[in-house]
């Protein structure tokens, strides 16, 4: 059907600008809920940026070489929804196979924000093709581009060869006020500024409009400037519907080789409707049935048609986006393909990357540690470790929120990622936790294995990220030292006591707490092979003796997350359960009790929910019902421990917050050692030994 006789003087980009807007106001009023004002007002910019701008194939959404457009604004999910919906994006299986059918139907925008819908009240990675990352939490999703954007230069600066230009993607991500105002969107386009990510184009909805009103009540900067002192290319769009305005400031940044850009758009909130000034649509209100009718009427629009798409609409999109990217993709393709025959080796690891697969051989490189008594950090056992992997693995880079010579994780023989060397596999991402997390988001759905590491308890500062990436299943690694108190003298502020329970109670989030080097190596082979969870893997600043695996169980045991280190003759009476460098505590407490003749078990538990994907065959043999004696040793809070221990078990930790002192010292002050474990693991027995008794 088609709606151009009601105003004769619209054009089909117009139309097709009108029919994104509609669509969003219907599917906001049939839902009750959502954000119509934002979709309708940034139309003409969607629209721009699509059909002149990105180089997007919708028959091929998982294209290697597409431009990403990442709505950051993610409470504007139906700008998304309706643009996937006439762009004919196709949908994809999970392996990435293109379905012959469309990524986001009309019913599913009928169906905006119910269940089972992709179309969600904010965009879900994984839900859609199309939809490149999951954005709801304002700055989210500006941040996560960075990553995007470092994701094309590192692959084009590692796989590009003379006349095999493969990678050279731009990366557009639409944002508002909040995302703005939003921390994280300051450390991380101050990254991308020192990085001169000139692929990156962050378009501002200056619309001047949060929930509690005007942003004069909260935000008075000015934000143009305040990106140039970042390093950033500038420029301004006064109206948001001026498309050849908007047209010639995307030039602009593709024009710009050495910044990444930040175009300022001016926009009104729902603009169209004879209410302009109205902002009730902004956040989370429909317009409501008769506002719709006479915004419509000022369209030229039907107003009693409810998810109008005019014929002419989807053909324009196919004519432009379609037929433009099937082009591209199609050259790219025939390119990889002459590619592949004269850089096999090369092509072979792009293929492994496209598919999310490990390369051939990627732990040949593991080696036992020898036992030590003295031993070392598990945080320089895991540097150890990380170079081991590094030269097999080629696509496994990062690095540290200016922590690197702490958390020991350079690689050696390998370049910084910068400007002068986009091929770098060591990142320097500042003293900015939260914006290196989102990054390593962005890198993480570009098919990288990217790493990031920091003290435990700056976890504190990045977890919005760290729980998106467990949201969206990325094998993030989050390499996190200075596990404890064992930290020392630096004192309360800087010990993690909560953080351990923190972390596990992020659903999807894998938390490896390994005891000694071997372990360090075990739990890293468990994380490479994790491919929809991100894992953290904390560990101490303090020396962990290298255990003699010929007396006690190989390391190996850690890919099941649990199992028992070392045993007793016959059924245990008392199970010791240890993480990290109290593992040796709970070793040394076996011995005690051992020669006092209480049979006793030692667990050694580095990933609980490892342990808890194992078969209740293999948990049951690990933990036997049979022993109600369990203590669990670990330098942090109880929380999270019932469920192995019992309400009535025992917990050897922390608390309290630390104190500043000499690790050793703060040890024996808040009582996790040995003698603690053998007191309390002799009381429970005597408790026992009293009940049968009476």
């Amino acid at each position: 059907m088609s709606v151009s006789a009601a105003r004769t003087e619209k054009t089909i980009e117009q139309l097709a600008i009108d029919t994104i807007r509609t669509l969003s106001m219907d599917a906001v009023q049939a839902a009750n809920s959502g954000h119509p004002g934002t979709p309708m007002a940034l139309a003409p910019v969607a629209f721009q940026v699509w059909t002149e701008a990105m180089r997007y194939d919708p028959a091929q959404p998982l294209w290697p070489n597409r431009d990403r457009f990442v709505l950051s604004c993610g409470h504007a999910s139906m700008l998304l929804y309706s643009i996937l919906h006439l762009t004919g994006v196709k949908a994809t299986g999970k392996q990435g196979k293109v379905l012959n059918r469309p990524a986001i139907d009309l019913d599913d925008i009928k169906n905006f924000r119910q269940l089972n819908s992709p179309c969600a009240g904010h965009p879900e990675y994984g839900e859609a093709a199309g939809i490149e990352t999951t954005t709801g939490p304002l700055g989210q999703g500006i941040s996560n581009s960075v990553g995007m954007a470092i994701a094309s230069k590192w692959l084009g600066a590692t796989y590009n060869r003379p006349g095999f230009e493969l990678f050279d993607y731009d990366t557009y991500a639409l944002c508002g006020d909040g995302d703005i105002m939003e921390g994280v969107s300051n450390e991380a386009a101050s990254m991308a500024g020192h990085m001169q990510l000139s692929n990156l184009c962050w378009i501002y909805d200056d619309n001047r409009i949060t929930i509690e009103g005007h942003t004069d009540l909260t935000f008075s900067e000015d934000v143009a400037e305040r990106f140039k002192g970042l390093g950033w290319n500038t420029l301004r769009v006064e109206d948001a519907n001026d498309t050849a305005a908007l047209g010639r400031a995307l030039e602009n940044f593709k024009a710009c080789q050495d910044k990444p850009t930040l175009i300022v758009v001016r926009s009104i909130i729902g603009y169209g409707s004879p209410n302009k000034a109205d902002t009730h649509g902004a956040h989370g209100s429909p317009l409501g049935e008769e506002e719709i009718k006479l915004t419509k009427k000022y369209y030229g629009w039907p107003e009693n048609e409810k998810f109008l798409v005019p014929e002419e609409v989807p053909e324009y999109f196919r004519n432009t986006v379609g037929d433009k990217g099937a082009q591209a993709s199609g050259e790219w393709t025939a390119k990889f393909a002459k590619y592949k025959a004269s850089f096999a080796k090369e092509a072979a690891e792009l293929e492994a990357i496209f598919a999310r697969r490990l390369p051939a051989g990627w732990d040949r490189g593991l080696t036992e540690f020898p036992a030590d008594a003295k031993g070392m950090a598990t945080r320089v056992s895991s540097g150890k470790v990380l170079n081991m992997l590094a030269p097999h693995m080629p696509w496994l880079l990062g690095g540290s929120a200016d922590l690197a010579p702490s958390t020991m994780t350079l690689l050696d023989e390998q370049a910084a990622f910068s400007p002068q060397d986009y091929s770098g596999r060591n990142f320097h991402f500042g003293i900015r936790e939260h914006g290196m997390a989102a990054a390593l988001n962005g890198m993480s759905v570009s098919g990288l294995r990217p790493y990031g590491a920091t003290f435990f308890v700056f976890t504190d500062y990045l977890r919005p990220a760290l729980r998106l990436s467990s949201v969206m299943h990325q094998p993030v690694l989050y390499v996190l030292t200075h596990d404890s108190i064992g930290l020392g003298e630096d004192g309360p502020t800087h010990q993690p006591v909560e953080h351990l329970a923190a972390c596990r109670a992020i659903p999807g989030l894998y938390v490896f707490r390994p005891g000694d080097a071997n372990e360090v190596t075990e739990c890293y082979r468990a994380i490479m092979q994790l491919t929809h969870h991100p894992a953290a893997l904390v560990l101490s600043r303090q020396n962990a003796p290298t255990l003699d695996r010929k007396q006690y169980a190989p390391a190996a045991g850690c890919g099941q997350g649990g199992y028992v280190l070392s045993d007793c003759k016959g059924a245990p009476q008392v199970i010791l359960i240890g993480t990290g460098t109290e593992l040796q505590l709970c070793l040394q407490a076996q011995a005690e009790l051992t020669s006092q003749g209480i049979a006793t078990r030692v667990v050694s538990m580095p990933c609980q929910e490892l342990f808890d994907d194992q078969p209740i065959a293999y948990r049951q043999s690990v933990l036997p019902q049979s022993c109600d004696v369990r203590i669990a040793c670990e330098a942090g809070v109880r929380q999270g421990w019932d469920k192995y221990i019992g309400t009535d078990g025992h917990f050897v930790g922390m608390f309290s917050f630390g104190a500043s002192a000499p690790a050793n010292e703060l040890y024996d002050h808040f009582k996790i050692n040995a003698a603690q474990i053998v007191s309390l693991a002799q009381v429970a027995i005597r408790g026992l030994d009293d009940s049968t008794t009476t």
